[in-house]
């Protein structure tokens, strides 16, 4: 059965920001890769963090509950000659019946929030390798202009969660900006929060960690301005399930053509510019 995410992959896949260079430099740093690794990947979406580690693994396997996600992870393996990744459909309730090898890293974006986080790093533990550990990785930016807001609201109605002013529910506010998922669900990838980031869940993340077999915690960040064409804020919102193109049915183009043009009246040279900062939180058992 498909998930919220399905209408939304292939913009997430194309659109959605890589994460910088140095996060996987101090992935390299903490974890020792040196291409005889096996990592996990869970809540991969279409390979955000799976398709970068996989040339500093020996095998990397993405796990994600949508199809769709994981059918756009395995088309960019391809072109990118990445055929040590293994795309497997599943949730973060059943690492165990994944039958996974011993792994020496588990990365974990934004999704993180939205699982069981006492018991996914007690599952972790009994695939984990001795100095294995876990890396949650979020992406939090600094709201669009508000007319895209705006238009969103004109075409998906004032009371929906991305319109100004609106309340998410229970559901809403993934770590990503995309809408809660099902029970376990993992679709994630590289985030893209509107707003400052949340401390107040990336204080969440620690302590929960803090609180697991995974108690030695670390979190180290980074900041960049982000600099998107009109073409590309379109392409964002598509990825968000908030405002997939499953939402707005055969007015999909419409949405996009108004928001194009509201886009170019505000943002006089055609781009708009974020403030992005990402988030690593590194979590390994205690040193003896």
């Amino acid at each position: 059965m498909s998930t919220p995410y399905a209408s939304a992959a292939p913009y997430y896949a194309r659109y959605r920001p890589a994460y910088p260079a140095e996060l996987y430099a101090l992935l390299v740093n903490r974890f020792a890769l040196d291409g005889s690794q096996t990592v996990l990947d869970l809540g991969a979406g279409p390979g955000t963090l799976s398709l970068p580690l996989a040339p500093l693994a020996e095998h990397v396997y993405a796990v994600d509950p949508e199809p769709a996600m994981l059918a756009e992870g395995c088309g960019l393996a391809e072109e990118g000659g990445h055929g040590n990744i293994s795309w497997l459909r599943g949730d973060a309730a059943g690492i165990g019946r994944l039958c996974l090898p011993r792994i020496d890293l588990c990365v974990i974006g934004g999704a993180f929030h939205h699982m069981d986080r006492v018991r996914v790093p007690a599952d972790l533990d009994a695939v984990l390798a001795p100095r294995g550990g876990i890396a949650v990785v979020t992406s939090a930016a600094a709201a669009w202009p508000a007319v895209v807001d705006e238009v969103r609201a004109r075409f998906l109605g004032p009371g929906h969660p991305a319109a100004p002013g609106a309340v998410p529910g229970p559901a809403g506010g993934r770590a990503d900006g995309l809408a809660g998922g099902p029970a376990g669900g993992l679709a994630d990838g590289a985030a893209d929060t509107d707003g400052a980031a949340d401390t107040d869940e990336l204080r969440d993340t620690e302590d929960h960690l803090a609180k697991s077999v995974f108690s030695r915690v670390e979190t180290t960040t980074w900041e960049r301005s982000v600099r998107y064409t009109v073409d590309q804020v379109v392409g964002l919102q598509f990825s968000r399930t908030c405002s997939s193109p499953a939402l707005f049915g055969d007015r999909k183009d419409a949405f996009a053509a108004e928001l194009r043009q509201a886009l170019l009246d505000h943002c006089a040279d055609g781009t708009c510019t974020r403030t992005v900062t990402v988030a690593a939180t590194v979590a390994t058992r205690p040193r003896r």
